[in-house]
């Protein structure tokens, strides 16, 4: 079991959810807002940021809703990967994209800022500002 917390954090976003799910679930999409490049193998994505590199596995995927990865230095621990789901509101049709991550209890403010960040870069490339 893991020491990690879980968290969610939710992101109103006005864009089709065929269009969120090709930002959130391919290497090209993936480096225009989330990381400087993306490449991927298989089940396997590596994320590139300035001087540092780390690799994800994908765990699963379904489309149009959600993709989950899991850092490879999470892999002892299976409980812990960060998903972004696609949520249709039934009665609005309003889109949201929904963050579940893991963090250690000491970085836990710092990372919700990072997603806020990397969610705000998102919006801004799809106008959605």
């Amino acid at each position: 079991m893991s020491d990690k917390i879980k968290y969610e954090l939710e992101f109103l976003i006005h864009a089709s959810p065929q269009m969120l799910y090709n930002y959130i679930s391919s290497p090209s999409g993936l480096s225009e807002w989330f990381a400087d490049n993306v490449n991927s193998r298989g089940e396997s994505f590596t994320f590139i940021w300035d001087d540092s590199e780390e690799t994800a596995k994908l765990l699963s995927k379904k489309t149009n809703e959600k993709v989950r990865f899991q850092w490879d230095y999470d892999e002892d621990d299976e409980d812990c990967y960060f998903e972004i789901r696609i949520e249709v509101d039934e009665i609005t049709k309003d889109v949201s994209l929904m963050i579940t991550d893991f963090s250690d209890e000491d970085e836990l403010e710092e990372n919700k800022m990072l997603w806020e960040n990397t969610i705000g870069n998102l919006k801004q490339i799809l106008g959605s500002v």
